[in-house]
């Protein structure tokens, strides 16, 4: 998981869970979902442009839905129970964090820290102090990411003691672990293509028994986007608004065409 948002949970009230969180009763594995609220100019700004603030911003959220209900299923149909937490950024009491906590029955969690490395080790080291034996972190910008992904993760828990989910940038969308690690998200180049290489030599270095997940590709690029168009598995709310999207781009590319023509006559 690269950090593609580098102001994400600057300014944040300190590190907690939402007091609804806190009272309910703990299942044996946790999942957290890292997201931002979809704020035009504050996500997917790497998109922008071509596409407008707004247009980033309802796609993000879109990701963010997909994460929120493809995880319900995260334990499966057997005995493993999984928590939900959602880590938020801007602060948890951001109404569509609210209205995620209600309707998708998550627990909101705050990030803190001073760059991404800093907030997933915070949420890590939260979230095992509430006991649970397994947590996985999970970001939002792989849309097609099944349940199935996470049951998998957990399933490799159970006999190792750090998995990680590589994307295609030279990140990672997925971490998982048996207990708090802070080393691991030290002295790591975040938004570079880095960050998974680092990050396999320091759990070698710390000897930690490590699974990988298969590589996946976040969407953070057009050329991302436009890949992902093809890609299956995707929820009909995203398919729909990326195909609206490329038709936008598509659109928008032809009108840009017209116009350079006309200036150059």
């Amino acid at each position: 998981m690269s950090e593609k948002r580098r102001n994400e949970g600057k300014g944040s009230p300190a590190h907690s869970l939402s007091p609804r969180a806190s009272s309910l009763q703990r299942a044996e594995s946790a999942l957290v979902i890292f997201a931002k609220a979809p704020i035009p100019g504050q996500v997917k700004t790497r998109l922008c442009p071509p596409l407008t603030p707004d247009e980033a911003a309802s796609l993000h959220g879109s990701f963010v839905l997909d994460a929120l209900e493809r995880s319900r299923e995260a334990g499966g149909q057997g005995p493993v129970t999984v928590d939900r937490f959602l880590a938020c950024a801007p602060p948890a009491d951001h109404v569509f964090f609210k209205i995620m906590e209600e309707r998708q029955r998550v627990r909101l969690l705050l990030q803190s820290g001073d760059d991404l490395g800093a907030r997933m080790d915070q949420a890590f080291k939260e979230v095992f102090s509430l006991g649970y034996q397994r947590t996985l972190l999970v970001g939002t910008d792989v849309p097609s990411l099944p349940a199935s992904c996470y049951r998998e993760a957990f399933t490799l828990l159970s006999d190792h003691d750090l998995v990680l989910g590589p994307s295609l940038d030279g990140g990672y969308y997925l971490i998982g672990l048996k207990r708090s690690v802070p080393d691991l998200f030290i002295e790591i180049p975040w938004s570079t293509d880095e960050v998974f290489s680092l990050t396999r030599t320091k759990a070698e270095a710390l000897g930690l028994n490590m699974a990988l997940l298969p590589t996946r590709r976040d969407v953070d690029t057009i050329d991302d986007l436009l890949a992902a168009i093809e890609e299956k598995g995707l929820s009909v709310r995203t398919a729909g608004a990326l195909r609206l999207l490329a038709g936008r781009l598509k659109s928008r590319l032809s009108t840009d065409t017209a116009e350079s023509g006309r200036r150059n006559q």
